[in-house]
């Protein structure tokens, strides 16, 4: 039990970390780099590839301490990013759970999906709030732009994150059969003499 609840604070104190930084580092030095007219924004990735890793909670969670996080520093209506973040990091987590995707380039489509997603949400709710932030086809455009910038580095951001994440997060055993079985190391398919490394009677050859 204690080792259970020793993994999961470590699991806690990484995302924590991860989302302290992934913030500071968006609003200090992306921000301020421009690419195709618009700048980058990493937190949604982050959101997307702590859920696709972690699970549905974790996601859920770190979209809203991220989303408080750049409210906070951007000095603007609190809770506003964590409404549109917390659905992002959950919904990327039920896909693990659900699906468990290994194709190396979902992190790719998710992220494309998370920044859009969050790009429209934020023009819908600052709409909802009056807000005097038309939406004009500029509008449009930016958020465009926008996924694609950040669907060039959707990759190299999971990566990172993995790397941090991965000691941390425990061993699925779905995931352990499907990687078993995909290998051969444990197929029902294969003869009990082949999984033990000895050789098929002499009829069977």
């Amino acid at each position: 039990m204690s080792s259970a609840a020793d993994a999961r604070w470590q699991l806690a104190l990484r995302i924590a970390l991860i989302a302290l930084l992934a913030v500071v580092i968006q609003e200090s030095a992306i921000a301020q780099i421009s690419i195709f007219g618009v700048s980058a924004d990493i937190t949604p990735l982050v959101v997307m590839s702590i859920g696709l890793l972690a699970g549905s909670m974790p996601g859920a969670i770190a979209g809203f301490a991220i989303g408080l996080l750049v409210d906070l520093s951007l000095v603007q209506t609190l809770g506003v990013t964590s409404l549109l973040y917390i659905p992002i990091g959950y919904w990327c987590g039920r896909l693990r759970e659900l699906r468990d995707p290994a194709h190396g380039l979902v992190p790719l489509a998710l992220g494309a999906a998370a920044t859009a997603a969050a790009g429209i949400g934020m023009a819908v709710i600052q709409f909802l709030l009056g807000v005097d932030a038309p939406v004009s086809l500029l509008l449009l455009q930016q958020i465009f732009m926008t996924v694609l910038v950040n669907t060039l580095i959707a990759l190299p951001v999971y990566e990172i994150v993995r790397r941090v994440l991965w000691p941390a997060i425990p061993a699925d055993p779905r995931r352990r059969r499907r990687r078993a079985y995909t290998t051969g190391g444990l197929s029902p398919l294969q003869r009990p003499s082949e999984r033990l490394g000895g050789t098929a009677p002499r009829g069977e050859r």
